[in-house]
């Protein structure tokens, strides 16, 4: 018999009933009956109930050992009686009768249960997570996030891509995000960075002529943490490939995709692919967002006309100065309560808005302090534009352009939610398409809007020949419920169309030269027609998962402050070893207090 076991504590089942077996594991949990001690036994594949009664010498050792103990048993396996069996459990037609028990390891008191489903503090939980590894959710998590990886990987591979590793140590990027640095102790003054993605290095592997390009890829971008980004670093499936169009990269991604949500997604539905593309400015017209939720029924209107000269004069100047007013409705909300509308009001005031005007339609008329002061063709139009009847309200975001379509789209969230609107059980997929490659900063100067190494729709045509601000780029996003999985394009490939590129946002050649060169020189030498995206993987183990928090789908997540709190990282280092790296410290003084 094998020294630890014999079965997994998630393998044996009543046909087993009979046979000797031996099982090692963590002491679950206990319940003390008396005569008879109950363990429950678990290892990384399951629980098995072990028992042993009063007379026999292996109750004190069991009794003794503390909650998370390890132990190995050994003993007979023996049908529970019906009355007792657990449909709860794979082994829960059966027990182990314990003859033998050797604890392997003493447990210490733990800082936090493993048992249970009561809830921790996060520093708590971070500091300890080897225990918090192995509580029951967190750790169903991780190994469905090793399952979602090894099926994108055998997809891509299924799909002819080929699997590659990029370098780790590379150079810094002057684009994007902050770079993680680090020092080379062979040529002093000298870094590398780790890489923010892949992308040069991909880019170049198809000018080497290696054509369908993937690898679940580590990026690190020294950036704060939120709900769905980790700080420090994080994985995406980063693909690439050569002579394709943008149908042929949805195409390519699509079903891996489709088939990932629909393996692991627990029986909840898939969009099927084709999925569909909504142009960037119809996105942030009827979602108010680049990222649109579809579970959401809600679809934002454009109502500037009607506000137009209208008697509702707060809107009227506004709208003579430039600025455009979206409706969103509340279907189904005209009778709510006035405190329901008030809340909203005040909800709009702490998200930086004057307000959240509104305009209630039932079934004796327009009510509402919008519908009084506003002529009743006005309010008709408004009620047609939006798509409204009798029942519902609908309310109004009035600003410029950009600022308008996100506050809009923040309502429509809001309404989305308190109105439990949302489609239940589904993975809503949708590509977002035609971003501008173009914008006015500030200042009034054109600069890129997006991504500056996309190529634009139209080529070196549209570059010479159109305004910039009309110019569209072959740059996508793919979305997921409201999350975005990734952005990705079709590749600036051509050297003349990248100096145009950045001559119209202001850059130089030289510049250009300076920051891109490697790449650049590069494409000089015959590179294909190439683009891709990286979709994130700890995103779509989120979503699978039904996480809010994408640290509950990562091992070993910064906190928010971007700390290791179980390793103790970022530490101090001794000053012989900033000396063999050639540095010195220039920390920042500490505030006087008062």
């Amino acid at each position: 018999m094998h020294a630890y076991r014999t079965h997994t504590c998630g393998q044996l089942k009543a046909e087993d009933a009979g046979s000797p077996a031996r099982l090692s594991g963590w002491v679950h949990r206990k319940r003390d009956h008396g005569n008879l001690l109950f363990v429950d036994l678990r290892d990384n594949y399951g629980i098995t109930q072990v028992v042993t009664d009063i007379s026999s010498p292996v109750f004190q050792v069991l009794e003794g050992a503390r909650p998370e103990s390890v132990v190995t048993v050994t003993g007979k396996v023996v049908r529970r009686s019906a009355e007792t069996i657990n449909p709860k459990l794979p082994t829960g037609e059966i027990e182990l009768v314990v003859a033998e028990a050797e604890i392997q390891s003493m447990a210490e008191l733990l800082p936090i249960q493993v048992a249970g489903d009561q809830e921790y503090p996060e520093d708590m939980r971070l500091k300890h997570r080897f225990l918090d590894l192995r509580r029951e959710k967190v750790h169903a998590n991780m190994l469905l996030r090793s399952r979602v990886i090894a099926y994108l990987r055998q997809a891509m591979i299924a799909q002819g891509f080929t699997e590659f590793q990029t370098p780790i140590l590379t150079a810094s990027s002057p684009e994007g995000a902050r770079d993680y640095l680090v020092p080379s102790r062979l040529h002093p003054g000298k870094f590398y960075a780790l890489p923010q993605a892949p992308q040069q290095f991909k880019q170049l592997l198809m000018v080497a002529g290696f054509d369908k390009y993937f690898q679940v890829a580590p990026c690190f971008r020294d950036e704060a943490g939120r709900a769905d980004r980790s700080p420090g670093e994080f994985y995406q499936l980063d693909f690439e490939m050569s002579y394709v169009t943008q149908d042929d990269v949805f195409a390519a991604i699509e079903p891996v995709l489709q088939g990932v949500f629909e393996t692991f997604g627990n029986g909840r539905k898939v969009t099927p692919a084709p999925f569909p593309r909504i142009p960037y400015q119809e996105s942030m017209l009827k979602y108010g967002s680049d990222k649109p939720d579809l579970r959401n029924p809600i679809e934002i209107a454009d109502v500037t006309e009607p506000f137009r000269g209208s008697g509702f004069g707060l809107f009227a100047k506004l709208v003579d100065k430039g600025a455009v007013v979206r409706a969103i409705p509340a279907p189904g909300a005209a009778g709510q309560p006035r405190s329901w509308f008030d809340k909203l009001n005040e909800w709009a005031r702490e998200n930086g808005a004057g307000g959240l005007g509104y305009i209630q339609f039932a079934a004796d008329g327009p009510k509402g302090p919008i519908a009084k002061n506003l002529e009743p063709a006005a309010v008709e139009a408004i009620k047609a534009a939006a798509n409204l009847k009798d029942g519902d309200a609908v309310f109004f975001a009035c600003d410029k352009g950009d600022a308008a379509a996100k506050f809009a789209g923040l309502v429509r969230t809001k309404l989305g939610n308190e109105l439990d609107l949302l489609e239940k059980d589904v993975f809503k997929f949708c590509w977002t398409v035609d971003f501008p490659m173009y914008e006015l900063n500030d200042e009034g100067r054109v600069e890129f809007c997006h991504n500056p190494f996309s190529m634009p729709q139209g080529g070196m045509d549209a570059l010479l020949n159109q305004d910039p601000l009309t110019i569209n780029a072959y740059q996508y996003d793919i979305v997921c419920n409201g999350v975005e999985l990734s952005s990705g394009a079709i590749r600036n490939h051509r050297p003349d169309i990248m100096y145009k590129a950045f001559e119209i946002a202001g850059y130089s050649a030289a510049h250009v030269e300076e920051h891109f060169g490697g790449m650049l020189n590069a494409f000089k030498y015959g590179a294909p027609p190439h683009g891709g995206s990286a979709p994130g993987i700890d995103r779509i183990v989120m979503l699978l998962a039904d996480e809010p928090n994408i640290r509950e789908v990562i091992l070993f997540p910064m906190n928010q402050q971007a700390q290791d709190l179980l390793m103790q990282a970022p530490a101090e280092v001794t000053p012989e070893r900033l000396r063999e790296l050639h540095l010195k410290l220039d920390l920042p003084k500490p505030k006087k207090e008062g």
